[in-house]
């Protein structure tokens, strides 16, 4: 049961003015050049922000690493975020200092891809058990890509393997690699396949150099993914600002999720070359919700990216910011327990994002923990974080008490 957590206020323009107006009405907004960016970019170049108040200004970016220490030093007021990279800053891990970070709320579910090359095709590894065969008996390790150590697509990897029974710190090498470079990495031979979102798994099958084994919603169906996170600093010293930003974007969220024909406007602008500057064929599909994988199979996928889903792609759930945790201190990323519930609590901005939903009529959630089971048949709920960390019989924690409990 779900419903607005205050009456819908249709007098938006009321946020602007008096006590309420923003601090700061120019904004500097990171992001790469991915799908999952959509709604950033619609709310800062189709009119979203203005009735808020607010001017937008978007900064294309290459790493996750720069954008993460032009967040934190900065340069970016806030931005399109991985979840685990805004934890890892939070807690300190991960390269860089610790910096008190903060999810406004949740920008995108579902849509990322684990892919292969097609040397591998071609040797007949196009499915989870003869990747694991071929990993056990080739004499040199398989090198996969991901984005970010502390990053969404290290994690789905992660999980895709383990659960597959493939360790990923032992059986394969990883590799980091921004996003836009992965295709040209798959089809020099410099991996053998990786793990991103959209729209590089779709060019690496248009491209013939690539197809996809899995999708990320295969892994878990509805999961978080992008944010979008600033510090926070930024949430304190600027609240009406970073409400005003929430609401702004959660209009251009509900923009794209409203129609076909709004998504396929919404793929045509981040296909520009100040955006994504990738072909709109590979955008568009995935975009929409339908699938090839290069193996000869189509489907409109039951979880396709989404961007608002009557708001529930953009609550920023507390068990969300517990389960990151839980897999960076599965694999070793913490040595030890955080506090997880007082570490979610302070990053995830619940009540922040609950007046700006509730302003604009959207419905919230009741509690903020949901629960899944995801692709291993494990339910995840939120409510032992600990405990969850050590039930994987694959993982990278040497304390003596995993080491009990297994």
């Amino acid at each position: 049961m779900t419903e607005p957590s205050t009456s819908p206020r249709h007098d938006a323009l009321a946020w602007v003015a008096g006590s309420d107006a923003p601090e700061k009405s120019s904004l500097n907004l990171g992001f790469l050049p991915l799908t999952d960016a959509a709604s950033l970019i619609v709310a800062a170049t189709q009119g979203f922000a203005q009735p808020f108040g607010l001017t937008l200004n978007l900064h294309r970016q290459n790493s996750w690493s720069g954008l993460r220490d032009k967040l934190i030093g900065g340069e970016l007021d806030a931005a399109h975020g991985l979840y685990g990279l805004i934890y890892a800053v939070h807690l300190g891990i991960g390269g860089s200092r610790a910096v008190d970070m903060a999810v406004l709320m949740g920008l995108a579910q579902n849509g990322q891809s684990i892919n292969l090359s097609t040397p591998l095709k071609a040797a007949g590894v196009t499915d989870p058990e003869a990747l694991r065969n071929s990993v056990r008996q080739s004499g040199a390790r398989l090198t996969l890509a991901h984005t970010f150590p502390t990053g969404t697509h290290a994690l789905w990897l992660y999980y895709w393997l383990a659960a597959n029974g493939i360790h990923p710190l032992q059986d394969v090498r990883t590799l980091v690699l921004p996003p836009s470079q992965m295709v040209a990495y798959l089809q020099a031979g410099r991996i053998d396949g990786f793990c991103a979102g959209e729209p590089w798994g779709a060019q690496a099958i248009a491209e013939g150099v690539g197809f996809t084994l899995a999708t990320s919603q295969s892994i878990w169906p509805d999961h978080p993914e992008k944010v979008l996170g600033c510090t926070r600093a930024f949430v304190e010293q600027y609240p009406n600002t970073a409400r005003a930003l929430v609401m702004a974007v959660l209009e251009a969220s509900r923009f794209i999720d409203q129609s076909q024909e709004n998504r396929r406007s919404t793929a045509q602008l981040i296909a520009g070359s100040e955006y994504l500057n990738a072909p709109l064929a590979a955008i568009e599909s995935r975009f929409l919700g339908s699938y090839q994988d290069g193996l000869g199979n189509a489907w409109n996928d039951q979880h396709p990216l989404r961007f608002f889903a009557d708001g529930a792609a953009n609550m920023p759930y507390l068990s969300d910011g517990l389960w990151f945790m839980t897999q960076l201190r599965r694999w070793g990323l913490l040595r030890q327990d955080p506090d997880y519930q007082l570490v979610a609590s302070q990053v995830q901005q619940i009540e922040l994002y609950r007046q700006a939903a509730g302003a604009l009529g959207i419905t919230v959630p009741e509690s903020p923990l949901r629960s899944a089971t995801l692709m291993d048949g494990k339910t995840w709920d939120g409510s032992d974080p600990a405990a969850y960390a050590r039930s994987f019989p694959l993982h990278a924690m040497a304390d003596q008490a995993v080491a009990a409990a297994l």
